[in-house]
């Protein structure tokens, strides 16, 4: 089943959030005060709205307690930031993740309700939007810009079946290159190693095959 989000702050992390997960066929709804931003990405996301998210009223009539995650991810404007989460969490807005800009803002972003808090450094917003399509994706490290290292948790999909029956590597181009189970490592797992729910798979790939694995094997939507 597919989620809506919602990406307040179109600046570079919440842009690449947006488009990221625009490409992943979500339902985003973006959302700056800069018409120049939303003009970039109103082809981008299936609705980019001209708004201030300070005002509860606004939000309301964009229907944003319906939407199942919200991305709060204004740049350099603390206060926006804070009282845009104050009025998601009032509205009652079931996951919010906000950039922090320092230690100082991640306690006040936590202590009013956010969900999630990161600390995003330049061009990570690929990484986040992979965590949170799906609870199964654990971490996302690129190694260079085609290929990347995902860390996955093995779901109804997988569990069961060998790494033989599942064919990863022939059927999704990618490599399983570790298994961690119950706090021990396998490294170079055999074919016929048989994967439990719950097990952690270390795959590596080019990112056009992994996006394929996790579509496929990994994510429940």
């Amino acid at each position: 089943m597919k989620r809506d989000y919602a990406v307040i702050g179109l600046g570079r992390f919440g842009g690449s959030i947006c488009k990221e997960l625009s490409s992943e066929g979500m339902q985003v709804l973006a959302i700056d005060a800069d018409e120049d931003k939303i003009n970039e990405y109103k082809n981008i996301a299936s609705h980019a709205v001209i708004a201030d998210s300070t005002d509860e009223a606004t939000l309301k009539d964009l229907g944003i307690k319906n939407i199942d995650h919200v991305i709060v991810a204004i740049g350099d404007n603390i206060q926006a930031s804070i009282l845009t989460t104050v009025v998601l969490t009032d509205l009652g807005v079931q996951s919010i993740t906000v950039k922090a800009q320092n230690d100082y803002h991640e306690k006040i972003l936590n202590r009013i309700g956010a969900h999630q808090v990161v600390h995003p450094e330049r061009d990570m917003g690929i990484r986040i939007a992979h965590n949170i399509i799906s609870n199964n994706i654990l971490d996302y490290l690129e190694l260079s810009d085609d290929h990347s290292i995902v860390e996955v948790k093995a779901g109804a999909k997988m569990g069961g079946n060998s790494l033989v029956q599942l064919d990863i590597r022939a059927e999704y181009g990618c490599n399983v290159v570790a298994i961690k189970r119950e706090g021990d490592i396998n490294v170079s797992p055999a074919a016929d190693e048989v994967i439990k729910e719950e097990d952690i798979l270390i795959v590596i790939g080019a990112d056009k095959d992994i996006s394929r694995f996790e579509k496929h094997l990994v994510i429940d939507r």
